[in-house]
């Protein structure tokens, strides 16, 4: 197994211990910021690296395999739903915006195995896919770092440094979803051949 599927596999293993993170009860903070934010914030940053580094590797090494190809992806999914449902736990962000990614993400999947079913081509990732995956990743960073909940700036309660980080974490996930209903519409837009039959 080479250096880029290890990191594949060791982004995978993150996500659990992410996830047990809420429920170890921590007390503290670190420069303000809740150990049990802190410490998921630090475990999703460290298997976002990783993301970008196994790819990287397995270019600039010609070592893309056929087992990189298929789970690749399907860690970034893991990582970026548990997150999510982890933020949703915490009242942090509402449950209709990983539902949105989570429909996608089925469409999505669906469209790729009728692809190779029926022998055609991969369907590229659109401009949407790839602002969907910047602004997530981003907009989740935030959100753990935003001591208030989605949305909390139309209040107009909050000022000053709370405000702005509130506007551009609740602005992030916004443009993300956006991102994420047009990139299935894209699916479904330059797939649909596969449906004629």
């Amino acid at each position: 197994m080479n250096l880029a599927n290890k990191l594949t596999i060791f982004r995978i293993i993150l996500v659990p211990i992410m996830a047990i993170i809420p429920y170890l009860n921590l007390q503290g903070d670190f420069f303000g910021l809740p150990y049990t934010y802190f410490w998921m914030l630090l475990i999703f940053i460290v298997a976002s690296i990783t993301d970008k580094l196994d790819g990287y590797i397995a270019r600039s090494r010609n070592q893309i395999t056929t087992f990189g190809k298929f789970l690749d992806p399907l860690a970034d999914k893991i990582l970026v739903l548990t997150a999510m449902v982890l933020l949703v736990e915490l009242d942090k962000i509402p449950a209709w915006i990983p539902i949105i990614v989570l429909a996608r993400e089925f469409l999505v999947s669906g469209y790729r195995l009728l692809a190779v079913e029926k022998g055609g081509k991969v369907i590229a990732a659109s401009i949407w896919g790839k602002l969907k995956t910047v602004t997530q990743m981003i907009a989740i960073i935030l959100i753990m770092f935003d001591s208030n909940s989605f949305g909390i700036c139309f209040n107009g309660t909050l000022t000053g440094v709370d405000l702005i980080i509130n506007i551009a974490s609740t602005g992030l996930l916004i443009i993300s979803t956006i991102a994420t209903i047009f990139s299935g519409y894209d699916y479904m837009k330059n797939g649909k051949e596969f449906l004629k039959d």
